[in-house]
Protein backbone atom coordinates (compact mmCIF):
# COMPACT_ATOMS: atom_id res chain seq x y z
CA UNK A 1 0.00 0.00 0.00
CA UNK A 2 1.60 3.64 -0.78
CA UNK A 3 1.80 6.03 2.21
CA UNK A 4 -0.84 9.15 1.42
CA UNK A 5 0.59 12.57 0.99
CA UNK A 6 -0.81 12.91 4.81
CA UNK A 7 1.42 10.21 5.66
CA UNK A 8 4.39 10.99 4.06
CA UNK A 9 3.69 14.94 5.46
CA UNK A 10 3.34 13.22 9.11
CA UNK A 11 6.60 10.95 8.60
CA UNK A 12 8.06 14.21 7.85
CA UNK A 13 7.62 16.23 10.51
CA UNK A 14 8.31 13.39 13.05
CA UNK A 15 11.78 13.55 11.39
CA UNK A 16 12.29 17.04 12.20
CA UNK A 17 10.67 16.71 15.68
CA UNK A 18 14.03 14.21 16.34
CA UNK A 19 16.47 16.08 14.45
CA UNK A 20 15.85 19.23 16.87
CA UNK A 21 15.25 17.24 19.84
CA UNK A 22 19.44 16.30 19.23
CA UNK A 23 20.05 19.54 18.26
CA UNK A 24 20.36 18.82 14.29
CA UNK A 25 20.86 21.66 11.96
CA UNK A 26 18.73 20.68 8.80
CA UNK A 27 18.79 24.12 7.48
CA UNK A 28 22.34 24.03 5.11
CA UNK A 29 20.66 20.75 3.91
CA UNK A 30 17.35 21.89 2.50
CA UNK A 31 18.68 21.76 -0.73
CA UNK A 32 18.34 18.51 -1.22
CA UNK A 33 16.31 15.83 -2.81
CA UNK A 34 14.09 14.39 -0.05
CA UNK A 35 14.04 13.65 3.76
CA UNK A 36 16.84 10.91 3.90
CA UNK A 37 19.20 13.16 1.88
CA UNK A 38 18.61 16.13 4.13
CA UNK A 39 18.63 14.11 7.66
CA UNK A 40 21.36 11.34 7.34
CA UNK A 41 24.57 13.37 7.19
CA UNK A 42 23.28 16.10 9.86
CA UNK A 43 22.34 13.01 12.18
CA UNK A 44 25.85 12.00 11.94
CA UNK A 45 27.52 15.12 12.00
CA UNK A 46 25.36 15.55 15.06
CA UNK A 47 26.91 12.60 16.58
CA UNK A 48 30.58 13.30 16.03
CA UNK A 49 29.83 16.61 17.70
CA UNK A 50 27.91 15.76 20.46
CA UNK A 51 28.21 16.93 23.96
CA UNK A 52 24.84 15.34 25.66
CA UNK A 53 26.58 13.25 28.48
CA UNK A 54 30.38 12.86 30.20
CA UNK A 55 31.50 10.40 27.60
CA UNK A 56 31.99 12.64 25.29
CA UNK A 57 34.71 14.16 27.67
CA UNK A 58 36.94 10.95 27.43
CA UNK A 59 35.96 9.91 23.81
CA UNK A 60 38.59 9.39 20.88
CA UNK A 61 36.10 9.44 18.25
CA UNK A 62 32.15 9.01 18.56
CA UNK A 63 30.89 6.24 16.64
CA UNK A 64 27.58 7.17 14.61
CA UNK A 65 27.31 3.69 13.11
CA UNK A 66 27.70 2.32 9.40
CA UNK A 67 26.28 0.58 6.31
CA UNK A 68 22.99 1.14 4.02
CA UNK A 69 20.74 3.33 4.72
CA UNK A 70 18.16 1.57 3.26
CA UNK A 71 18.93 -2.07 5.05
CA UNK A 72 16.49 -4.15 6.04
CA UNK A 73 18.53 -5.67 8.46
CA UNK A 74 19.88 -3.47 10.87
CA UNK A 75 22.15 -4.69 14.24
CA UNK A 76 21.87 -2.44 17.37
CA UNK A 77 25.05 -3.10 19.93
CA UNK A 78 25.09 -1.58 23.45
CA UNK A 79 28.50 0.69 23.28
CA UNK A 80 32.05 1.38 21.39
CA UNK A 81 35.01 -0.44 22.29
CA UNK A 82 38.50 0.61 22.32
CA UNK A 83 38.86 -0.08 18.80
CA UNK A 84 35.91 1.55 17.95
CA UNK A 85 36.74 4.26 19.84
CA UNK A 86 39.86 4.74 17.74
CA UNK A 87 38.41 4.20 14.30
CA UNK A 88 35.07 5.65 14.50
CA UNK A 89 33.39 2.79 13.64
CA UNK A 90 31.58 0.46 15.00
CA UNK A 91 32.53 -3.71 15.81
CA UNK A 92 35.67 -3.48 14.36
CA UNK A 93 37.27 -5.35 17.38
CA UNK A 94 37.33 -8.78 17.76
CA UNK A 95 33.30 -9.39 18.68
CA UNK A 96 33.00 -7.12 15.08
CA UNK A 97 35.11 -9.85 13.05
CA UNK A 98 32.19 -12.29 14.38
CA UNK A 99 29.51 -10.00 13.68
CA UNK A 100 30.99 -10.01 9.95
CA UNK A 101 31.25 -13.52 9.65
CA UNK A 102 27.68 -14.06 11.40
CA UNK A 103 26.25 -11.94 8.28
CA UNK A 104 28.60 -13.30 5.66
CA UNK A 105 26.68 -16.23 6.95
CA UNK A 106 23.67 -14.94 6.74
CA UNK A 107 23.95 -14.04 3.10
CA UNK A 108 24.52 -10.31 3.18
CA UNK A 109 27.61 -8.14 2.66
CA UNK A 110 28.43 -6.02 5.75
CA UNK A 111 27.84 -2.55 3.73
CA UNK A 112 24.49 -3.88 3.19
CA UNK A 113 23.19 -4.16 6.75
CA UNK A 114 23.19 -1.38 9.02
CA UNK A 115 25.43 -1.47 12.62
CA UNK A 116 25.57 0.57 15.21
CA UNK A 117 25.22 0.87 18.84
CA UNK A 118 22.83 2.06 21.49
CA UNK A 119 25.08 4.63 22.90
CA UNK A 120 27.69 6.10 20.28
CA UNK A 121 30.42 6.94 22.88
CA UNK A 122 32.97 4.37 24.50
CA UNK A 123 32.52 4.14 28.06
CA UNK A 124 35.40 3.99 30.44
CA UNK A 125 37.12 0.86 30.43
CA UNK A 126 34.23 -0.80 28.20
CA UNK A 127 32.01 -0.91 31.62
CA UNK A 128 28.15 -0.94 30.59
CA UNK A 129 26.58 2.27 29.47
CA UNK A 130 24.77 3.86 32.40
CA UNK A 131 20.79 4.63 31.95
CA UNK A 132 21.51 8.90 31.87
CA UNK A 133 24.06 7.99 28.92
CA UNK A 134 21.78 5.82 27.26
CA UNK A 135 18.90 8.25 27.90
CA UNK A 136 20.67 10.84 26.62
CA UNK A 137 22.26 9.19 23.49
CA UNK A 138 18.72 7.41 22.28
CA UNK A 139 17.47 10.18 20.16
CA UNK A 140 20.34 9.26 17.60
CA UNK A 141 19.11 6.03 17.68
CA UNK A 142 15.78 7.02 17.36
CA UNK A 143 16.49 9.19 14.52
CA UNK A 144 18.28 6.22 12.58
CA UNK A 145 16.17 3.68 13.07
CA UNK A 146 12.73 6.01 12.14
CA UNK A 147 14.96 6.59 8.30
CA UNK A 148 16.17 3.22 7.97
CA UNK A 149 13.22 1.54 9.05
CA UNK A 150 14.84 -1.45 8.64
CA UNK A 151 12.31 -5.26 8.42
CA UNK A 152 14.13 -6.60 11.19
CA UNK A 153 16.36 -5.51 13.92
CA UNK A 154 18.94 -7.71 15.97
CA UNK A 155 19.45 -6.56 19.26
CA UNK A 156 22.94 -8.03 20.19
CA UNK A 157 23.53 -8.62 24.16
CA UNK A 158 21.32 -7.30 27.38
CA UNK A 159 21.88 -3.25 26.83
CA UNK A 160 20.40 -3.35 23.36
CA UNK A 161 17.52 -6.34 24.39
CA UNK A 162 16.66 -3.77 27.14
CA UNK A 163 16.10 -0.45 25.33
CA UNK A 164 13.72 -2.46 22.89
CA UNK A 165 12.31 -4.38 25.47
CA UNK A 166 12.35 -2.87 28.51
CA UNK A 167 12.06 -5.61 31.90
CA UNK A 168 13.72 -7.82 34.36
CA UNK A 169 13.62 -10.62 31.94
CA UNK A 170 17.59 -12.36 31.08
CA UNK A 171 19.12 -13.03 27.31
CA UNK A 172 18.81 -16.43 28.28
CA UNK A 173 14.44 -15.83 28.12
CA UNK A 174 14.75 -13.40 25.18
CA UNK A 175 16.84 -14.57 22.48
CA UNK A 176 15.13 -16.80 19.96
CA UNK A 177 11.56 -14.78 20.14
CA UNK A 178 10.48 -11.88 18.57
CA UNK A 179 9.55 -8.86 20.07
CA UNK A 180 7.96 -5.57 18.11
CA UNK A 181 9.10 -2.52 19.06
CA UNK A 182 7.30 0.35 17.20
CA UNK A 183 5.98 -2.18 14.73
CA UNK A 184 9.49 -3.26 13.57
CA UNK A 185 10.64 -7.23 14.52
CA UNK A 186 13.03 -7.39 16.98
CA UNK A 187 15.39 -10.69 17.55
CA UNK A 188 17.62 -10.20 20.51
CA UNK A 189 20.59 -12.82 20.85
CA UNK A 190 24.02 -12.51 22.40
CA UNK A 191 26.40 -10.20 21.92
CA UNK A 192 29.27 -11.76 19.64
CA UNK A 193 31.57 -10.28 22.76
CA UNK A 194 30.03 -12.50 24.81
CA UNK A 195 30.45 -15.56 22.47
CA UNK A 196 33.91 -15.28 22.60
CA UNK A 197 34.22 -15.37 26.22
CA UNK A 198 32.45 -18.32 26.18
CA UNK A 199 34.35 -20.28 23.18
CA UNK A 200 34.10 -23.33 25.17
CA UNK A 201 30.25 -23.52 24.93
CA UNK A 202 28.91 -24.43 21.88
CA UNK A 203 25.43 -24.28 22.68
CA UNK A 204 25.75 -19.98 23.13
CA UNK A 205 27.32 -20.12 19.53
CA UNK A 206 24.63 -22.44 18.44
CA UNK A 207 21.42 -20.66 19.64
CA UNK A 208 22.39 -17.12 17.82
CA UNK A 209 22.78 -18.98 14.76
CA UNK A 210 19.13 -20.42 15.51
CA UNK A 211 18.48 -16.79 16.21
CA UNK A 212 19.63 -15.76 12.70
CA UNK A 213 18.19 -18.46 11.05
CA UNK A 214 14.68 -17.39 12.29
CA UNK A 215 15.65 -13.76 11.19
CA UNK A 216 16.72 -14.74 7.83
CA UNK A 217 13.27 -16.91 7.59
CA UNK A 218 11.26 -13.18 8.78
CA UNK A 219 12.99 -11.71 5.65
CA UNK A 220 12.47 -14.03 3.26
CA UNK A 221 9.06 -13.74 3.68
CA UNK A 222 9.04 -10.06 3.50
Amino acid sequence: MKSSPEDKLNQIKEYFKFLNEIGVDFLDSCCEVGPRSWFLPQIEKAILNCQRCSLAQKRLKAVPGEGNWQAKLMFVGEAPGEEEDKQGRPFVGRAGQLLTKIIEAMNFKREEVFITNVVKCRPPENRLPRQEEIVKCSPYLEAQIRLINPKVIVALGKVAADFFIPGNLGMGQLRGNFFYYRGIPIMPTYHPAFVLRNEGRKEIKQQVWQDMKKVMALLSRQ
